[in-house]
């Protein structure tokens, strides 16, 4: 009989499609029967097309875990699970997973293996109280129902090893593509730079992320507005790659601060491995990470860094080495920018370091991991089963 895997995560475009589809084409070269059972956030639902995905599940998650619409979520879940025979569910998110932990426990007890990957707790050091009062007792008492319980960076390791999941393992991130995400050959930097409307000549930071509050694009528009009004910014310009709920209220902010021309919103971008080659300066200055993806791929492209001092940020960049991490701060920022504007041998070899370190979270090496996990079985043999 064709063995089964079902994936779940809260959505679809901006959670499956951005890091599972290697996982689904696993399976599928496997023989196993896959289906992915997740929220359709396309704007136009009929765009939402999942390679190597046999059944789709459009499953009404919101992200709010307290939002009354999880409630039907969970008895479709149960449905999808009771009935679909499933050898291995792995889920993702906070609320897919738990909701999928929830209604997998009868599944459980049938022999399906059930994995949580963790793309970063909630309770993290310096997240704020109500955060470990609302997250963390749920995340032991699930860790009950959770055979194998996967973390991606060091700080979520320690935390949840001492939890009663069947095993805890980690795994540094989904894997980048170090084929499409690499420095050197292969995009035309001036003409990538004259189709993006920035000069030549230009020193260009990028941030690439939603545009959402915890991302903190804002603290980047108040460093430029600082430079701005020191008389430091000539020649500096901002793009920033992704969509979100506060791309109106940064644009507004941009225009306030005077930086009108100086910003660029490129929206949500399927060529961001080109933008990244062309821009000279990655600036990350988030509140809250698991292992931030779009971090790990400047590093790949060859882009030095500016970060912030948190969690999945530090398993990546080791400071003055591999880059500058720093405080949240718009004075900080600003000074940062500025030091690696005027010292291109400073910015080139962080650049390099940064390049050595990336290769240990190719999509090579995290699939041969996962390859382990799932299956038991080194790469090359035919997986049969999982090993329990």
């Amino acid at each position: 009989m064709m063995k089964k895997v079902l994936f779940a995560a809260t959505v679809v475009k901006t959670h499956i499609m951005e890091f599972h589809i290697p996982y689904l084409k696993m399976f599928k070269e496997a023989g196993w029967e896959t289906a992915v059972a997740s929220r359709n956030d396309y704007a136009n639902p009929a765009d939402c097309m999942i390679p190597y995905c046999d059944i789709f599940y459009d499953v009404p998650f919101v992200r709010n875990p307290f939002h009354p619409k999880n409630l039907a979520a969970l008895r479709q879940l149960k449905k999808i699970i009771d009935s679909g025979g499933y050898d291995i569910i792995h889920c993702h998110t906070p609320v897919g997973a738990m909701l999928t932990r929830i209604a997998a426990r009868k599944a459980r007890k049938r022999g399906t293996t059930v994995i949580y990957t963790v793309h970063g707790l909630h309770f993290y050091t310096g997240a704020p109280p109500v955060n470990w009062l609302l997250y963390y007792p749920e995340e032991r008492l699930l860790a009950h129902w959770t055979d194998i319980l996967i973390t991606i960076n060091k700080e979520d390791y320690e935390r949840a090893k001492h939890f009663k999941a069947g095993r805890v393992e980690y795994v540094p991130g989904v894997g980048i593509d170090l084929n499409r995400f690499c420095a050197g050959e292969g995009v035309d930097r001036e003409k990538k730079r004259e189709e993006l409307g920035l000069a030549p000549d230009e020193f260009v930071l990028l941030s690439v992320g939603e545009l959402i509050a915890r991302k903190n694009h804002r603290v980047v528009l108040e460093a430029l507005k600082l430079l701005r009004e020191q008389g430091r910014l000539e020649g500096i310009r901002y793009v920033i790659c992704g969509s979100g709920k506060l791309e109106g209220e940064l644009k507004a902010l941009a225009s306030a601060y005077g930086l009108d021309g100086m910003v660029s919103f490129l929206g949500y971008r399927t060529d961001v491995n080109e933008i990244y080659r062309c821009c000279d300066l990655f600036v990350f200055m988030s509140f809250q990470e698991g292992l931030p993806v779009a971090l790990m791929e400047a590093m790949a492209t060859g882009l030095p860094v500016v970060c912030t001092d948190i969690r999945g940020n530090n398993d990546l960049i080791e400071n003055g080495k591999s880059g500058e991490i720093i405080g949240n701060s718009a004075g900080e920022l600003a000074d940062a920018i500025m030091k690696m504007k005027d010292r291109p041998n400073v910015r080139v070899g962080y650049a390099r370091k940064a390049e050595e370190t990336i290769q240990e979270f190719g999509l090579e090496k995290v699939e041969e991991k996962m390859r382990k996990i799932y299956f038991g079985e080194p790469k090359g043999t035919v997986p049969n089963g999982l090993s329990h």
